[in-house]
């Protein structure tokens, strides 16, 4: 602790204050000069033993705090929804695809919708971590998923990233983003004929970004192959997938951004949900090999660049995938088998208006096909891969309300020519953002 100079002045003012008061002699001088000299002493001591005690307290703390604390970054996304159907959503199929995953239409009415619960850190200067739930309805009740649980390298340099765990594919644009960031309430026709609505696996993914002027990220992903469209039950890794991706700016204005994608696997056991038939619920199980290519395109506007108030949007993606293998419907008794060679591909466009700063609207066209072959037509029948002609189709649009990047109602109808007899479909839903809030993809 330092001595203030008011306070040396003050106090040698007052000491000084008889000698300027009265008459004094030498030796009354010599006495106060050695008594202000005694009191200042005093003063220096008291200082020194109060500068020791703060040093103490700084030095030897009462309590050490670990370098790696447990406060990583929390996000809830609550979102709900009410549905309503001119057909039975427990009826829902689409001829020529045999259905898997999660392809289940909402239950009608309202319910819960697809809420997720989300942890994510920097855990060193090294990796990053992130788990995802997921709480959700299937059959009537209630469940909570793990949706994602992955790290990722954040310091390989050279332009290269690992990531590792459970993950989105980066197979196609849409399938790698969570479903709280879609444009529409449902995914694309496509999506859910071919993926379940999205893939995810158990893997490793590595990618690089090529440096150069344009946006160039290349990538291979290897997986597990236990969740559909692969779901087989073999150990190690059984399916894995490539991709190329560019992107760039026109000017202050535009973007765009395109991608190639290829995914392969062999030996799978693929089971696809229960086709009613007849009365009678079927369960095909598809065994063999199994390959796709798709292809996504992705352009943006906004005036200078400045997308809050304004922007548009425009989506397209394609896929086509090839199957070659055997068919059996387990259920049947006695066992019902065909070859099965099958082509099937779609595609949808979807583009999105933001003509003020909290409103705007989409429109969205669905359209898939299927060629499918094999020994014993019945059976293909029975499990849902003829067609009979019919090509499924759909139209989407939305309109939404964003009051802030943490909220959004949107309303959504769809004319569904998924099956022979055309679904009108009617969508309200909200979703709302807390917590951390990160940046999302292009």
């Amino acid at each position: 602790m330092k001595i203030s100079l008011l306070t040396c002045t003050m106090s040698c003012a007052c000491l000084f204050y008889p000698l300027v008061a009265a008459s004094v002699t030498d030796e009354d001088i010599y006495e106060q000069l050695k008594e202000l000299e005694q009191r200042l002493s005093v003063i220096e001591e008291e200082a020194a033993e109060a500068d020791a005690d703060a040093a103490g307290m700084v030095i030897q703390p009462t309590q050490q705090v670990g370098s790696n604390a447990f406060n990583p970054e929390i996000s809830v996304i609550l979102e709900g929804v009410f549905t309503s159907y001119s057909n039975n959503p427990e009826d829902y199929n689409i001829p020529g695809f045999a259905l898997g995953g999660e392809y289940e239409l909402a239950p009608e009415g309202f319910s819960l919708g697809h809420s997720e619960f989300t942890m994510s850190k920097n855990v060193d200067d090294k990796f990053f971590a992130q788990v995802t739930l997921v709480v959700g309805e299937h059959e009537g009740q209630s469940e909570v998923l793990l949706e994602e649980a992955y790290f990722e390298t954040i310091a390989m340099g050279n332009g290269f990233t690992l990531r590792g765990g459970r993950f989105y594919s980066a197979l196609g644009y849409l399938n790698q983003q969570h479903k709280h960031v879609w444009d529409f309430f449902d995914a694309p026709l496509i999506y859910t004929a071919l993926f379940g609505n999205q893939y995810f696996d158990d893997g490793l993914r590595l990618s690089y970004i090529v440096p150069a002027d344009l946006y160039i990220e290349l990538g291979t992903e290897i997986f597990a192959g236990n969740k559909f469209p692969a779901s087989s039950s073999l150990s190690g890794a059984n399916s894995w997938t490539a991709f190329i991706t560019f992107g760039g700016d026109i000017g202050f204005s535009h973007s765009w951004q395109a991608g190639f994608s290829y995914w392969s696997a062999d030996e799978i056991e693929r089971q696809y949900g229960g086709h009613s038939h007849d009365g009678a619920a079927e369960v095909p199980e598809f065994q063999g090999e199994s390959d796709m290519v798709g292809f996504n395109a992705v352009y943006k506007w906004a005036p200078d660049g400045n997308y809050r108030e304004q922007n548009i949007k425009l989506q397209f993606e394609y896929f086509d995938r090839e199957d070659q293998g055997d068919l059996s419907l387990l259920n049947s008794s006695p066992l019902e088998t065909s070859t099965l060679n099958s082509q099937q591909d779609g595609w949808y466009l979807q583009g999105i208006w933001q003509f003020v700063r909290t409103w705007s609207a989409g429109l969205r066209y669905d359209s898939i096909d299927s060629n499918n072959t094999g020994s014993n037509l019945a059976a293909l029948d029975e499990a849902g891969l003829v067609a009979s002609g019919h090509q499924p189709k759909r139209v989407s649009v939305m309109t939404q309300w964003q009051p802030s990047e943490y909220s959004r109602i949107r309303l959504q109808y769809a004319h569904d020519e998924s099956y022979q007899v055309a679904d009108n479909q009617v969508m309200l839903q909200y979703t709302f953002s807390m917590g951390a809030h990160g940046a999302h993809q292009y």
